[in-house]
């Protein structure tokens, strides 16, 4: 493999822009989308182009004047400050345009993965009480299968083609008749958002049956300054390129907030179906990315090729989050492309508050130091600090005030709020160490959540739906390491005794879970055993059962 001369990065100095604040009043649609519009009517914002190869094009200046638009029809039926939307769209412009527009509104949006079942989605609606659904025509019959079942739910959007008891946005847009503005929203007067009333709502796998809702104030877009200043790089005159699918977190970490704050151009690489990780460097290299952010796993799945044989000459700047990257992959990338790849740490309910920075010296394999603004301390069980070197809780002193970015509250779950937010720290709930340079380098999750390519899951979501298949008498749920994914998901079975272990029983209890919830899901491994390990109390031994998937040691059943 030929080894490239390494790119290197001038020093960077944080100076007075950071930490980041905020406004008493903050709208991104109004004070960065249109601004930029103003400032350069023609200034690219985004690169759209699918996996057959069609292209769409955005300026800034088209964002404000479409977002405008989708805002008049949006409060043409009766959305309006501080309605709650449902979003679930593809890799569509529209997701964009439609998300833009209820932040002009000062709607409360919750974007969310098209992978959703009709019964995730069920939950979801009736638990966050939500107004309407925007959606495309490929989707739209989950929410019909459902649409009796939710009494908030009164209004359904389709952004392509139409459907009966839908609004249908192209024919309301393009129609003869369409009085739908695209200069001005047209309310009685421009709303202002205060930075600290909520925008958005986001639902995160946890350690409890059901996904916890994640509240973010109008303020959180601004934290995201971090994320893509100091982590990506960014500058007003850079193509970024994030890969995530638009219903997570990841979506608002790199297409969206921070990159348009700086006034980068984001390429939008609309994949449908079948993934293959390969088919992303041509695209790399034809657009001239220069700043690029994948989860390990598309990482480890692009290393496979020869990445000699592309042009990365444009591309500065490669970064990765959502699980721990391995050292190998990041030596085999910066032999082929002269970049290391830096990593960082946050979660949904945050930005980036730890991050190998621009311009740093990179510790390969360390999450990085803290973001400024953000007062990170690792803690013992008891809330003291741990010392240097020593496994701790990752803690966010809010004791003078939260940091921009951090979320408000898990709406709705009072439970949750007391468990992370204790004597003026935010909990993250994973552990780490800090070394002797002041880098943190990542241990695991204090609960249970599995993190597989760039996914959360909750083994308690994959538990509950498994054990409603009639051959299920008890099942456990933990994540075993996998050198692709980082983590699979590993079912552990005990079997009702009319059943008998067999292989393909193992292929009905997979499909039975793609079937009944997001197939991302789906237990990749199953192994029955006789019988779980479990407490004196009755709880299931999970440690014993996750040391088992690593190393196959059998310490309960002799």
């Amino acid at each position: 493999m030929k080894h490239l001369q390494e790119k290197t990065e001038a020093p960077v100095e944080i100076g007075d822009s950071f930490p980041v604040t905020a406004p008493e009043y903050f709208n991104f649609g109004y004070d960065v989308i249109d601004r930029w519009a103003e400032q350069d009517r023609n200034k690219l914002a985004m690169i759209w182009v699918n996996q057959r190869g069609e292209e769409k094009r955005y300026t800034f200046y088209d964002l404000s004047k479409l977002s405008n638009q989708a805002a008049n029809l949006l409060l043409k039926h009766g959305i309006t400050s501080g309605d709650r939307v449902f979003l679930m769209l593809p890799r569509l412009p529209e997701w964009w345009i439609f998300s833009l527009a209820m932040i002009k509104l000062g709607a409360v949006q919750c974007p969310s993965p098209t992978l959703l079942t009709p019964a995730d989605i069920q939950h979801r609606i009736r638990y966050g009480k939500f107004k309407m659904v925007i959606t495309d025509a490929e989707n739209a019959h989950k929410f019909d299968e459902i649409y009796d079942e939710c009494p908030t739910l009164g209004t359904r959007l389709l952004v392509d083609g139409e459907r009966p008891n839908w609004i249908s946005y192209r024919a309301e847009i393009s129609g003869p008749n369409s009085t739908l503005s695209r200069h001005s929203v047209k309310s009685a007067i421009k709303i202002e958002t205060p930075s600290d009333s909520p925008m958005l709502l986001m639902f995160t796998s946890g350690t409890s049956k059901y996904p916890k809702m994640v509240q973010h104030r109008f303020s959180y877009p601004l934290g995201h300054r971090i994320t893509a200043e100091l982590w990506h790089g960014l500058t007003a005159n850079d193509l970024h390129m994030t890969i995530s699918d638009t219903g997570w977190g990841k979506n608002l970490w790199g297409n969206y907030f921070g990159q348009w704050i700086v006034g980068a151009c984001v390429l939008i690489y609309d994949i449908r179906g079948k993934f293959h990780a390969d088919e992303l460097l041509p695209i790399i290299e034809k657009y001239e990315v220069t700043s690029f952010c994948a989860p390990p796993t598309v990482y480890r799945m692009l290393t496979l090729n020869d990445l000699t044989r592309y042009d990365f000459t444009e591309l500065k700047h490669c970064t990765t989050a959502g699980e721990p990257m391995q050292t190998e992959t990041i030596r085999i990338w910066k032999e082929s492309t002269g970049l290391t790849i830096r990593e960082a740490y946050g979660q949904t309910e945050t930005v980036c508050m730890i991050g190998n920075f621009r311009g740093t010296k990179i510790k390969p394999g360390s999450m990085g130091k803290p973001s400024p603004g953000w007062k990170v301390e690792l803690h013992d069980e008891e809330g003291k600090p741990v010392r240097q070197g020593e496994d701790g809780r990752i803690a966010v002193d809010i004791s003078d005030g939260a940091p921009i970015g951090l979320f408000e509250k898990y709406l709705y779950n009072e439970p949750e709020n007391r468990a992370c937010f204790i004597n003026g720290f935010y909990y993250t709930g994973d552990r780490a160490y800090m070394d002797e340079d002041g880098y943190y380098w990542f241990i695991g999750r204090t609960d249970d959540i599995i993190k597989s390519s760039g996914y959360r899951i909750g083994p308690s979501e994959v538990e509950e739906v498994m054990s409603h298949h009639p051959a299920v008498f008890e099942v456990a749920v933990v994540g075993a390491p996998d050198p692709l994914r980082g983590a699979r998901v590993k079912a552990y079975v005990v079997l009702k005794p009319e059943f008998e272990a067999t292989e393909s029983l193992v292929r009905e209890l997979q499909n039975f879970v793609k079937r009944e919830t997001a197939p991302y899901k789906y237990p990749r491994e199953i192994e029955f055993i006789k019988q779980m390990p479990k407490t004196f109390s009755g709880k299931i031994k999970r440690d014993v059962l996750r040391r088992h998937a690593e190393t196959g040691e059998n310490t309960w059943e002799h």
